[in-house]
């Protein structure tokens, strides 16, 4: 027998029939642990070390696979193809783990994302191993989550009342906002001069030439600080002949912008 775990149990009745009789599929019914609403559920002093918790509705669905793998030959994990339903599957081998209800069973992950026949008989043939590096990505997140708004809510419930809770990705932007805020409210203006001379060519041809330097040393954009010295200087450009030294002509090159993505399109 072959022990298959799904998320919904609509798509168990369904994936059974696909497979026979030497099948049999269950349904997690999604997560089936989570990090108790507690102090210590994460403990960034440990290596971020998170402490578990069955779901209690979850436990009598846990019990139901640990009493199928008995004689079971095979427990083929198959939530769904994404970051949460890798962490289900590796929930539920842990959970198994724990409750010592494997044996010698292998053990194969199979993602499918149809849920036709031709899917699900494809995926069967084609198992492997939990993806560590999803799970990790789920455990980061789950983390955030935990350390963000178990510590931010409670202020957020005593200043807004009917609030519900903050989250990692809201707090860490309003954040972000805020000290960009306060770089401008610290801005000091500074007062600075750009000098632009309109030249013409022996052929009549003009062209526009900003100043970049003088007397031998190169002027940044913010050197000339005052109109005293801006005039200073356009006095002297004004009395002063100007030879072209040499001219570089090159060949110039643009290409369309790229169509935008979410994250180009509201940058701009």
């Amino acid at each position: 027998m072959n022990i298959v775990i799904v998320e919904s149990p609509a798509k168990a009745k369904t994936i059974n029939k696909y497979l026979g009789a030497s099948y049999e599929v269950l349904a997690s019914f999604g997560h089936v642990r989570d990090l108790p609403a507690k102090n210590g559920s994460v403990d960034p002093e440990a290596n971020f070390q998170m402490i578990w918790e069955v779901d209690p509705k979850a436990a009598s669905r846990l019990n139901d696979i640990a009493k199928a793998l008995k004689g079971a030959d095979r427990l083929i994990l198959a939530t769904d193809p994404d970051r949460e339903g890798e962490a289900i599957s590796w929930h539920v081998l842990e959970v198994m783990k724990e409750k010592r209800a494997l044996k010698d069973q292998k053990i194969e992950r199979v993602v499918f994302n149809a849920i036709t026949k031709q899917a699900v008989t494809d995926a069967m043939k084609a198992p492997r191993q939990i993806d560590g590096a999803l799970v990790d990505a789920y455990m980061a997140r789950r983390a955030l989550d935990y350390l963000v708004g178990f510590t931010l809510s409670p202020v957020l419930w005593r200043k807004l009342p009917g609030a519900r809770s903050a989250g990692r990705v809201q707090s860490v932007a309003l954040r972000l906002v805020c000290d960009r805020e306060l770089e401008i409210e610290k801005f000091v203006p500074r007062e600075y001069w750009s000098l632009v001379a309109t030249l013409i060519t022996p052929r009549g041809d003009s062209f526009e030439a900003r100043l970049v330097g003088a007397d031998g040393k190169k002027i940044q954009r913010l050197d000339i600080g005052s109109g005293a010295e801006a005039e200073d200087l356009k006095k002297a450009i004004e009395a002063a002949n100007f030879t072209v030294l040499t001219v570089e002509a090159k060949p110039a090159r643009r290409n369309p912008q790229a169509p935008f993505t979410t994250s180009t399109l509201q940058q701009e």
